[in-house]
């Protein structure tokens, strides 16, 4: 090389370095503030210090909260979704459950639950079910609801549909049921049966036919009972047919 020449960059080397610069520039950028919203998220701002719990009514807020395994310190988004659902979800009470964030530090819990509906008598216990034949619980002691009498159960566990020998019969009546409540009325037991079911009123008060003509005529079942009542008469049989057949039989003294 002579001694008076010049050495000269090329442009293109210059603008791959500037490039590279700005690539390594941009991802340290992206680093941090990768690292600083992690460092935020986990921070003890968003450390849950208040769980509210919306639409219970057998559950009390307390009870819910401790079935979800949620506590309060927990970081608000370490929560899983999924295992608080599960979790809530394995109670035969729980329907559904929809969970939110209020942040910086609030989880809203909203609940449905299925609500109580009839008993059926198994030896000392009564199984509790709701409209639908699912067995919410046992206990001992007779709740307040429509017993189911005639029943030979086959299955009554805790989370599982009631499985009987009379199950067409059963699934009848619970449909009754639902139209029953409807029409704010209320039988204090039914006795199953494959044609004819007893519904009864008061102890000595009955309503007898299908439950499809029961179905059919609850409206004007409604009226008899209601003139029934005016009159104090707590005693008899009020047959129920097709064609809005209603035909009241007292007792004979």
């Amino acid at each position: 090389m002579e001694e008076n020449e010049i050495k000269v960059n090329k442009p293109g080397k210059k603008k791959k370095k500037r490039r590279k610069k700005r690539y390594l520039l941009k991802l340290c950028i992206a680093l941090l503030a990768v690292l600083g919203a992690y460092k935020l998220l986990h921070s003890p701002i968003f450390d849950i210090q208040r769980i509210t719990v919306e639409n219970n009514a057998y559950y009390t807020s307390e009870q819910i909260i401790a079935l979800s395994g949620v506590g309060p310190g927990e970081n608000i988004f370490r929560v899983s979704t999924r295992g608080v659902r599960n979790r809530l979800l394995s109670d035969p009470y729980i329907l559904s459950v929809k969970m939110k964030r209020r942040l910086p530090a609030e989880l809203v819990l909203h609940i449905a639950e299925r609500a109580e509906a009839a008993f059926v008598r198994d030896g000392d216990e009564c199984v509790i079910i709701d409209e639908n034949g699912l067995v919410l619980r046992r206990t001992e002691t007779a709740p307040l609801l429509t017993e189911l009498g005639n029943l030979k159960l086959a299955e009554a566990e805790p989370g599982r549909p009631l499985v009987a020998e009379e199950n067409a019969a059963l699934t009848d009546t619970l449909n009754l049921l639902k139209k029953v409540k409807n029409a704010e009325l209320y039988f204090k037991k039914v006795d199953i049966s494959n044609i004819i079911i007893r519904a009864y009123v008061f102890d000595r008060l009955v309503c007898e036919g299908t439950p499809a003509h029961l179905s059919e005529n609850l409206d004007e079942l409604k009226k008899r009972l209601l003139d029934l009542k005016e009159q104090g008469i707590e005693r008899g049989t009020v047959k129920v047919g097709g064609d809005r057949y209603i035909a009241w039989q007292p007792v004979s003294e």
